[in-house]
């Protein structure tokens, strides 16, 4: 066996001209999404517009920082795994609530605070990988993977649902178009090209849309060549108890859609995670969340979006991811390069969307086709895990009256559906053994190990 094919495809250092290829086919498909959160919380809480360019750019070089911890790691922080990072949604709603009666500084103090926490419960929650067998997992991801198909109905329709234009003829065609350029690379080509087929699908979009008027280039030339944002440039933190209380709460549920994703990126790229692979990640996400609260960021977690596209293209370089995080790094210090791809129009990233969301389905319901139905109840585990996971996406208006901390996780769906998922296998398989909690961390280990040719030969499919 040569010294190559001995390597993970998971560990595999690809040629640089891939590294940024690949690299930047990733930034492009996360970059919606890592700077909406300061856009979000900037607006509700008032900012100037200088501001707002402040926390996108600190958003944008944390999340580049966050993901080379993530990907490259050190010690026991990182999950050595292809892990984008970025601001999670789920801490906007607290953070808001506690920017509109505490203050901005309380925000910072509070996300250190639960920084430094998540580091301190890491191995605790690690020990939850023995509740995540075969049933729950594959339920989980095919949740991530419907949970993301409204992001990509609202960036296909023209990313405001209140603006006029939402929903127009041209933004649906462009966003089908860009469908059918990725399927037609995808399918005609094969190795580097083929792999490429969103990205590729990315430029032709945005450049069909710059040549019907649909995207402007202008503002690039309105955009500074440097600029970094200073360690806190908004003041000094300040710390509350129950600003970090909630903000530790909102760490918690999204500890528990860390487990999801690298469980669900785990299952793919054909190494399934060990408790110490969960524990790591945990410490990983603590300490880009402490950073981000020095630096003017936000709580990070893994971000799924990108889940489908390591799925689709069959890339598995964590390197690949780590390249995207470097990537992201200079668009924190040079807003010129954000710019220019902050013009990829929402409709050509709606288009790429919903074949890179379809494909974290398939994922999902690739790992229950290893699950054992007849016979067993799995079945309703599955039925049950996936309709009330999948229930905040479909009707957002049905938990509107609840209100605080508990909204916090009727809001995620994905923490729903784990939660069902987890108890429903706990109840009805205690006795039935069908789908059985993983053993000890040992046997983790050891199941890893042994069930990864099983894994690889079945994500070659994707």
């Amino acid at each position: 066996m040569s010294e190559r094919s001995a390597v993970h495809p998971v560990d595999e250092i690809l040629p640089v001209r891939q590294l940024v290829s690949f690299g930047l086919q990733h930034v492009l498909v996360m970059y919606a999404g890592a700077v909406a959160v300061p856009l979000i919380l900037g607006s509700a809480l008032g900012l100037t517009p200088q501001q707002m360019i402040t926390l996108i750019n600190a958003n944008l070089l944390t999340s580049g920082i966050a993901t080379l911890i993530q990907t490259l790691g050190f010690w026991k922080f990182g999950a050595r795994l292809p892990l984008i990072q970025g601001c999670s949604f789920i801490a906007i709603a607290p953070m808001i609530m506690i920017g509109k009666q505490y203050g901005l500084a309380h925000v910072f103090g509070s996300v250190i605070a639960c920084g430094a926490l998540t580091m301190l419960i890491a191995p605790v929650f690690s020990r939850l990988l023995r509740f995540f067998p075969p049933v729950v997992i594959g339920s989980l991801i095919t949740i991530i993977g419907v949970s993301l198909m409204p992001a990509a109905a609202i960036w296909l329709g023209g990313g405001d649902p209140g603006a006029p234009a939402f929903g127009s003829v041209a933004n649906l065609v462009l966003g089908f178009v860009t469908v059918a350029i990725t399927l037609f690379i995808y399918a005609r080509f094969k190795g580097f090209i083929g792999n490429l087929s969103v990205l590729i699908g990315l430029i032709a979009g945005t450049l069909i849309a710059a040549a019907c008027g649909m995207t402007s280039f202008a503002h690039v030339g309105d955009a500074a060549w440097f600029e970094i944002s200073a360690p806190f440039a908004f003041g000094w933190p300040r710390f509350a108890v129950t600003p970090i209380l909630v903000m530790t709460l909102a760490m918690l549920v999204i500890m528990a859609e860390t487990t999801g994703n690298v469980l669900a990126i785990g299952t793919i790229i054909g190494r399934p995670s060990s408790q110490s692979t969960l524990g790591n990640a945990f410490r990983a996400d603590g300490l880009s969340t402490l950073l981000g609260g020095i630096f003017n960021s936000f709580p990070y977690n893994a971000f799924t979006q990108n889940t489908g596209l390591i799925a689709l293209s069959n890339v598995k370089s964590r390197y690949v991811v780590a390249s995207a995080g470097a990537i992201m790094i200079l668009m924190g210090m040079f807003p010129k390069l954000g710019a220019i791809i902050a013009s990829v129009p929402r409709p050509v990233l709606g288009g790429c969307a919903i074949v890179m969301f379809g494909m974290t389905t398939v994922a999902g319901i690739q790992e229950l086709s290893r699950v054992k139905f007849d016979g067993t109840r799995n079945a309703i585990i599955v039925a049950v895990s996936v309709s009330v996971g999948v229930l905040p996406m479909s009707f957002p208006a049905l938990f509107g009256h609840v209100t605080g901390p508990l909204k916090l996780v009727l809001d995620s769906g994905i923490f729903l559906g784990a939660i069902s998922a987890i108890v429903l296998n706990v109840l009805l398989n205690r006795e039935s053994g069908s789908g059985q909690l993983v053993g000890s961390a040992s046997e983790l280990d050891h199941g890893s190990s042994t069930s990864l040719s099983a894994h690889s030969a079945q994500s070659e499919v994707l």
